[in-house]
């Protein structure tokens, strides 16, 4: 397989990484967190001006890292779909630069396909068909992997992605930003059966839900209107109760749906991908409800669940060793479907 240097600039964590034969040869990021703090979420001119700052500088460290030179570069690849277009365009206009000058190929990556392939990272063995349950600050999806670049999109949030919800919710109980590492913090203390909230599911035309798409906007209200329940009554909020009783719900909501898109589908493997995918209630309910199914659940490391360059090299890699090379007037796109893989080639 090719070694390949990625970087990765979709939202607001810079990454560069080189990745050879699923095995990681370096992988730097330098996040953001604390630049965007104050003002409770990404901003994206911000975003885009720490890209622009730190890109440099980390693909410095990930050559010194790797103790690779550019002749030893097969290709170089970016983040290119979907994200921040300004924040996109930094990690691009970089990744075309360094192809031209090295007379290296270049290839855009899908930032989901990225996430997928995280799970090659530490089960290089790990082959399609399987399960992908991506769950991260703005995807929510369920999806069939059935080859590189062959994907089927089977279920997805209809409103807020589950990151997105851990970080409103935990805005509402002013525990800061990012909401998902706090609030899983502080549930460790809490009831997670304390307060009985709605699972959020999706009705279809004649009666009945959808078995897997997912929706968070209602849980979120219901948690609204708790809180504004107990502040009627003067009493301190149950902080550690409310992140437990939230982060339950939604782990549960999670699990069900992956473990019954997996059984029906004759999948045994379900790969998790996204920040989400760091959470600890997800990462307990959805091993013990596979284990209760006989179906093989594998999560990343922790460093390959959030944004990071060496999942995009790692799918890179594969592209570039079926002959898959993107053009160099290829643009970035906000939105982008992860069925449309291919049209990156």
């Amino acid at each position: 397989m090719a070694t390949v240097l990625a970087i990765e600039t979709s939202c607001d964590e810079t990454g560069a990484a080189i990745v050879k034969n699923r095995n990681v040869c370096s992988n730097v990021v330098a996040s953001q967190i604390a630049v965007h703090r104050p003002y409770g979420g990404v901003v994206p001119e911000v975003a885009s001006r720490q890209h622009l700052e730190t890109l440099n500088p980390l693909i410095d460290r990930a050559l010194e890292e790797a103790g690779l030179g550019w002749p030893n570069i097969d290709a170089i690849a970016a983040t290119c779909a979907p994200g921040l277009v300004g924040a996109l365009l930094v990690g691009l206009t970089a990744a075309k630069s360094l192809a031209i000058v090295h007379n290296k190929p270049f290839l855009g990556v899908h930032h989901l396909e990225g996430h997928i392939y995280a799970s090659y990272l530490s089960e290089p063995d790990l082959h399609p068909p399987f399960l992908c349950l991506l769950v991260s600050g703005g995807h929510t999806s369920l999806i069939r992997v059935l080859d590189c670049g062959q994907y089927e999109t089977l279920g997805r949030t209809r409103d807020d992605a589950a990151g997105e919800a851990f970080d409103k919710v935990a805005r509402l109980l002013n525990l800061g930003y990012p909401g998902g590492p706090v609030i899983d913090r502080l549930a460790k203390d809490g009831d997670p059966q304390a307060f009985p909230l709605p699972e959020g599911r999706i009705s279809l035309p004649g009666g009945g839900f959808h078995p897997y798409d997912s929706s968070f906007s209602g849980l979120k209200t219901a948690v609204l209107r708790l809180v504004d329940k107990l502040n009627q009554n003067g009493a301190e909020l149950p902080l550690a109760d409310l992140a437990a009783s939230f982060q339950d719900t939604v782990a549960r909501g999670l699990t069900k749906r992956a473990i019954a898109c997996a059984r029906d589908c004759g999948l045994d493997t379900i790969a998790v991908g996204g920040g989400v995918a760091a959470n600890s209630r997800l990462r307990h309910l959805l091993q013990e409800a596979a284990a209760e199914h006989n179906l093989r659940v594998l999560f990343p490391p922790m460093k390959y669940c959030t944004d990071n360059a060496a999942m995009i090299a790692c799918a890179a890699a594969e592209h570039f060793d079926r002959r898959h090379v993107s053009p160099l007037t290829l643009g970035a796109h906000s939105r982008m479907a992860i069925g449309d893989v291919m049209e990156l080639y």
